[in-house]
Protein backbone atom coordinates (compact mmCIF):
# COMPACT_ATOMS: atom_id res chain seq x y z
CA UNK A 1 0.00 0.00 0.00
CA UNK A 2 1.67 3.23 -1.12
CA UNK A 3 1.59 6.45 0.85
CA UNK A 4 1.85 9.90 -0.75
CA UNK A 5 2.66 12.70 1.62
CA UNK A 6 0.37 15.71 1.33
CA UNK A 7 1.75 19.23 1.06
CA UNK A 8 0.63 19.93 4.61
CA UNK A 9 1.37 17.05 7.01
CA UNK A 10 -1.78 15.36 8.29
CA UNK A 11 -2.31 13.15 11.35
CA UNK A 12 -1.77 9.94 9.36
CA UNK A 13 1.53 11.20 7.95
CA UNK A 14 2.71 12.35 11.38
CA UNK A 15 1.79 9.01 12.95
CA UNK A 16 3.58 7.11 10.20
CA UNK A 17 6.68 9.23 10.76
CA UNK A 18 6.57 8.60 14.50
CA UNK A 19 6.15 4.84 14.13
CA UNK A 20 8.79 4.69 11.38
CA UNK A 21 11.28 6.48 13.64
CA UNK A 22 10.53 4.06 16.45
CA UNK A 23 10.99 1.16 14.04
CA UNK A 24 14.58 2.15 13.34
CA UNK A 25 15.56 0.73 16.70
CA UNK A 26 13.77 -2.59 16.20
CA UNK A 27 14.61 -3.61 12.70
CA UNK A 28 14.04 -0.62 10.46
CA UNK A 29 11.05 1.13 8.91
CA UNK A 30 10.53 -1.82 6.56
CA UNK A 31 8.76 -3.51 9.44
CA UNK A 32 5.88 -1.09 8.87
CA UNK A 33 5.42 -1.77 5.16
CA UNK A 34 2.41 -3.77 4.11
CA UNK A 35 1.85 -6.85 1.99
CA UNK A 36 -1.15 -8.53 0.45
CA UNK A 37 -2.70 -11.38 2.43
CA UNK A 38 -2.12 -14.83 0.97
CA UNK A 39 -5.81 -15.64 0.72
CA UNK A 40 -7.62 -12.31 0.76
CA UNK A 41 -7.88 -9.53 -1.76
CA UNK A 42 -5.47 -6.70 -1.08
CA UNK A 43 -6.42 -5.38 2.32
CA UNK A 44 -6.40 -1.80 1.09
CA UNK A 45 -9.30 -2.69 -1.22
CA UNK A 46 -11.44 -4.24 1.50
CA UNK A 47 -14.36 -2.41 3.06
CA UNK A 48 -15.17 -2.54 6.78
CA UNK A 49 -18.24 -4.67 5.96
CA UNK A 50 -16.14 -7.11 3.93
CA UNK A 51 -13.67 -7.44 6.80
CA UNK A 52 -16.47 -8.27 9.24
CA UNK A 53 -17.94 -10.80 6.80
CA UNK A 54 -14.55 -12.53 6.53
CA UNK A 55 -14.37 -12.85 10.31
CA UNK A 56 -17.90 -14.27 10.42
CA UNK A 57 -17.19 -16.73 7.62
CA UNK A 58 -13.98 -17.85 9.30
CA UNK A 59 -15.77 -18.43 12.59
CA UNK A 60 -18.42 -20.50 10.82
CA UNK A 61 -15.66 -22.71 9.41
CA UNK A 62 -14.05 -23.03 12.84
CA UNK A 63 -17.32 -23.95 14.56
CA UNK A 64 -18.01 -26.54 11.85
CA UNK A 65 -14.50 -28.06 12.11
CA UNK A 66 -13.72 -27.04 8.53
CA UNK A 67 -10.55 -25.02 9.07
CA UNK A 68 -8.71 -23.87 5.96
CA UNK A 69 -5.94 -21.78 7.53
CA UNK A 70 -4.02 -24.85 8.70
CA UNK A 71 -3.61 -25.94 5.08
CA UNK A 72 -1.47 -22.96 4.14
CA UNK A 73 2.27 -23.26 3.74
CA UNK A 74 3.54 -21.63 6.92
CA UNK A 75 7.10 -21.42 5.63
CA UNK A 76 5.93 -19.34 2.67
CA UNK A 77 3.74 -17.21 4.93
CA UNK A 78 6.58 -16.55 7.37
CA UNK A 79 8.86 -15.53 4.54
CA UNK A 80 6.25 -13.17 3.10
CA UNK A 81 5.45 -11.57 6.45
CA UNK A 82 8.84 -11.48 8.14
CA UNK A 83 9.31 -7.77 7.41
CA UNK A 84 5.80 -6.75 6.41
CA UNK A 85 2.23 -7.10 7.58
CA UNK A 86 -1.20 -6.17 6.27
CA UNK A 87 -3.85 -7.50 8.65
CA UNK A 88 -7.42 -6.85 7.55
CA UNK A 89 -8.84 -6.81 11.10
CA UNK A 90 -7.82 -6.09 14.66
CA UNK A 91 -9.21 -7.97 17.64
CA UNK A 92 -9.16 -6.94 21.28
CA UNK A 93 -9.58 -10.21 23.16
CA UNK A 94 -9.31 -11.51 26.72
CA UNK A 95 -6.01 -13.06 27.78
CA UNK A 96 -7.86 -16.32 28.52
CA UNK A 97 -5.99 -19.32 27.07
CA UNK A 98 -9.24 -20.76 25.73
CA UNK A 99 -9.64 -17.91 23.23
CA UNK A 100 -7.16 -18.60 20.38
CA UNK A 101 -8.13 -15.65 18.17
CA UNK A 102 -6.63 -16.72 14.85
CA UNK A 103 -8.13 -20.21 15.16
CA UNK A 104 -11.55 -18.88 16.12
CA UNK A 105 -11.71 -16.92 12.87
CA UNK A 106 -9.80 -19.47 10.74
CA UNK A 107 -7.10 -16.97 9.85
CA UNK A 108 -3.36 -17.41 9.68
CA UNK A 109 -0.09 -15.50 9.89
CA UNK A 110 -0.41 -11.79 9.19
CA UNK A 111 -4.20 -11.58 8.85
CA UNK A 112 -5.37 -10.42 12.30
CA UNK A 113 -3.74 -7.83 14.54
CA UNK A 114 -4.42 -9.23 18.02
CA UNK A 115 -4.29 -7.38 21.34
CA UNK A 116 -5.07 -9.24 24.57
CA UNK A 117 -5.63 -8.33 28.19
CA UNK A 118 -7.73 -9.91 30.94
CA UNK A 119 -11.30 -8.72 30.55
CA UNK A 120 -10.64 -7.42 26.99
CA UNK A 121 -10.27 -3.89 28.37
CA UNK A 122 -9.50 -0.75 26.38
CA UNK A 123 -6.50 0.27 28.49
CA UNK A 124 -4.22 3.11 27.31
CA UNK A 125 -1.66 0.58 26.06
CA UNK A 126 -4.33 -1.36 24.18
CA UNK A 127 -5.77 1.81 22.65
CA UNK A 128 -2.30 2.88 21.51
CA UNK A 129 -1.72 -0.50 19.89
CA UNK A 130 -5.05 -0.37 18.07
CA UNK A 131 -4.36 3.19 16.93
CA UNK A 132 -1.22 1.84 15.29
CA UNK A 133 -3.27 -0.88 13.60
CA UNK A 134 -5.65 1.74 12.24
CA UNK A 135 -3.29 4.60 11.37
CA UNK A 136 -0.34 2.62 10.02
CA UNK A 137 -1.50 -0.88 9.11
CA UNK A 138 -4.89 0.16 7.78
CA UNK A 139 -7.09 -2.51 9.37
CA UNK A 140 -10.70 -2.30 8.26
CA UNK A 141 -12.46 -3.37 11.44
CA UNK A 142 -11.82 -3.68 15.17
CA UNK A 143 -13.65 -6.39 17.08
CA UNK A 144 -13.80 -6.35 20.87
CA UNK A 145 -14.27 -10.02 21.74
CA UNK A 146 -15.59 -11.15 25.10
CA UNK A 147 -16.13 -14.81 25.95
CA UNK A 148 -18.43 -16.94 28.05
CA UNK A 149 -17.36 -17.85 31.57
CA UNK A 150 -14.94 -14.91 31.72
CA UNK A 151 -13.04 -15.05 35.00
CA UNK A 152 -12.22 -11.33 35.00
CA UNK A 153 -15.87 -10.33 34.69
CA UNK A 154 -16.96 -12.84 37.33
CA UNK A 155 -14.26 -11.59 39.72
CA UNK A 156 -15.32 -7.99 39.18
CA UNK A 157 -18.92 -8.91 39.97
CA UNK A 158 -17.85 -10.43 43.29
CA UNK A 159 -15.24 -7.73 43.98
CA UNK A 160 -13.49 -10.03 46.44
CA UNK A 161 -10.12 -9.18 47.93
CA UNK A 162 -7.47 -10.67 45.67
CA UNK A 163 -3.66 -10.85 45.73
CA UNK A 164 -1.31 -8.61 43.79
CA UNK A 165 -2.71 -6.21 41.20
CA UNK A 166 -5.65 -8.29 39.96
CA UNK A 167 -8.12 -5.82 41.45
CA UNK A 168 -7.01 -3.09 39.00
CA UNK A 169 -9.28 -4.88 36.53
CA UNK A 170 -12.39 -4.14 38.59
CA UNK A 171 -12.98 -0.41 37.92
CA UNK A 172 -12.98 -0.67 34.08
CA UNK A 173 -15.47 -3.54 34.36
CA UNK A 174 -17.78 -1.75 36.79
CA UNK A 175 -19.99 -0.15 34.13
CA UNK A 176 -20.85 -3.50 32.56
CA UNK A 177 -21.39 -5.11 35.96
CA UNK A 178 -23.89 -2.39 36.86
CA UNK A 179 -25.71 -2.81 33.55
CA UNK A 180 -26.02 -6.57 34.03
CA UNK A 181 -28.17 -6.57 37.14
CA UNK A 182 -25.94 -9.26 38.62
CA UNK A 183 -26.22 -11.61 35.63
CA UNK A 184 -22.78 -12.63 34.37
CA UNK A 185 -24.20 -13.81 31.03
CA UNK A 186 -25.35 -10.23 30.47
CA UNK A 187 -22.25 -8.60 31.93
CA UNK A 188 -19.88 -10.29 29.46
CA UNK A 189 -21.43 -8.95 26.22
CA UNK A 190 -22.15 -5.66 27.98
CA UNK A 191 -18.47 -5.30 28.80
CA UNK A 192 -17.43 -5.99 25.21
CA UNK A 193 -19.88 -3.31 24.05
CA UNK A 194 -18.62 -0.85 26.68
CA UNK A 195 -14.99 -1.34 25.63
CA UNK A 196 -15.92 -0.97 21.94
CA UNK A 197 -17.65 2.31 22.76
CA UNK A 198 -14.56 3.49 24.64
CA UNK A 199 -12.45 2.81 21.55
CA UNK A 200 -14.84 4.82 19.39
CA UNK A 201 -14.90 7.78 21.75
CA UNK A 202 -11.62 7.95 23.67
CA UNK A 203 -9.27 7.70 20.69
CA UNK A 204 -9.20 10.54 18.17
CA UNK A 205 -7.45 8.27 15.67
CA UNK A 206 -10.13 5.57 15.84
CA UNK A 207 -13.00 8.07 16.14
CA UNK A 208 -11.91 9.89 12.96
CA UNK A 209 -11.51 6.62 11.08
CA UNK A 210 -15.03 5.56 12.08
CA UNK A 211 -16.48 8.95 11.07
CA UNK A 212 -14.93 8.67 7.63
CA UNK A 213 -16.12 5.05 7.26
CA UNK A 214 -12.57 3.73 6.94
CA UNK A 215 -13.13 1.24 9.75
CA UNK A 216 -15.90 -0.22 11.88
CA UNK A 217 -15.68 -0.96 15.60
CA UNK A 218 -17.88 -3.84 16.74
CA UNK A 219 -18.25 -6.18 19.70
CA UNK A 220 -19.09 -9.83 20.13
CA UNK A 221 -18.96 -12.82 22.45
CA UNK A 222 -17.20 -16.12 21.87
CA UNK A 223 -18.97 -19.18 23.24
CA UNK A 224 -16.39 -21.54 24.71
CA UNK A 225 -18.74 -24.53 24.38
CA UNK A 226 -19.91 -24.12 20.79
CA UNK A 227 -16.99 -22.25 19.26
CA UNK A 228 -19.37 -19.68 17.81
CA UNK A 229 -19.02 -15.90 17.95
CA UNK A 230 -22.18 -13.86 18.40
CA UNK A 231 -21.80 -10.29 17.20
CA UNK A 232 -23.73 -7.56 19.00
CA UNK A 233 -26.67 -6.29 17.01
Amino acid sequence: MSYTAPTSPGRRQILKSIFASAAAGIGGAAAFDVVHSHSLAAQVKMTPDAAVKELVAGNERFAANRLTSIQHDLEVLKNRTADKQEPFAAVLACADSRVPVELIFDQTVGEIFVTRVAGNLATPEIVASLEYAVAVLGVKTILVLGHTNCGAVKAAMKADIVPGQISVLYPPLRRAVEQSGGDVTKAIPANAAVQADLLRTSSTVIRDAVKTARISVISGTYDLATGKVRLAS
